[in-house]
């Protein structure tokens, strides 16, 4: 069955390009040209992955993306202008899975879809209960969900997908490189600061002091390190 795209975008000609590109593709790919529509859309029939323009002409990306992550983690990839360093990560803070600054090569855009998509479906397949325990932080491999003390905490489908590549390499300093290419499958071509963004939501979801994080230590100039037992 082909995978379901909604791209929420009012540039028709965009619009138009991709979803033949990704039809071609063996994509399902329909849009919507406001957030409002959107959101109704998403509501109706919820797709595989959301494609999110920053601009919409009845609202921005960044409340769209708030309302989806309100009540669903459909992964989404948000577009936003090139170069925009500070519209990415504030995108990335509300919940965005992934940016794409426009203009942008349609064969990146498929190919970051394909990464998520494979993302989603090892979840859809991995039917195991395991469950790796540090304390009192457990993390259902089988459920996809994490708890703290018992209290299950919220994660986007990437954050949860990073935090799992840390804590099955407990004791070992990864660095920003190996963990986006272990969660994206795909090698940084720069510095990129998406991974910090996201590990700084993640120690929001599972650390008591954030100020002071005791299970995700960063190592000066080499990367992050998941902690075995928590650092006092």
């Amino acid at each position: 069955m082909a995978a379901d795209v909604l791209i929420i975008d009012d540039d028709t000609r965009l619009t138009a390009m991709l979803s033949g590109y990704l039809q071609n593709q063996g994509f399902a790919p329909r849009s919507s040209a406001t957030g409002k529509d959107g959101l109704a859309e998403i509501a109706r029939l919820p797709p595989a992955v959301i494609i999110l323009d920053l601009m919409l002409p009845d609202t921005d990306g960044f409340e769209i993306c708030r309302k989806v992550r309100s009540t669903s983690d459909i992964p989404i990839i948000m577009l936003t202008a090139k170069g925009e360093e500070t519209d990415r990560i504030v995108g990335l803070e509300l919940g965005a899975d992934d940016y794409l600054p426009k203009p942008f090569s349609p064969r990146e855009l498929l190919a970051r879809l394909k990464a998520i998509l494979r993302r989603s479906q090892g979840r859809l397949q991995n039917n195991e209960a395991d469950i790796l325990a540090f304390g009192e932080l457990e993390i259902d491999r089988g459920a996809r969900l994490i708890r703290v003390a018992g209290e299950e905490r919220t994660l986007t489908a990437y954050q949860y997908d990073l935090l799992l590549s840390l804590a099955e390499n407990a004791g070992r300093v990864l660095s920003r490189e190996q963990l986006m290419d272990m969660v994206k499958g795909e090698e940084l071509e720069a510095f990129d600061r998406s991974i910090d963004v996201h590990i700084s939501r993640i120690r929001a979801a599972i650390e008591t002091d954030v100020k002071h994080p005791r299970r995700i230590i960063t190592v000066r100039g080499a990367g992050y390190l998941f902690a075995r037992h928590q650092v006092s």
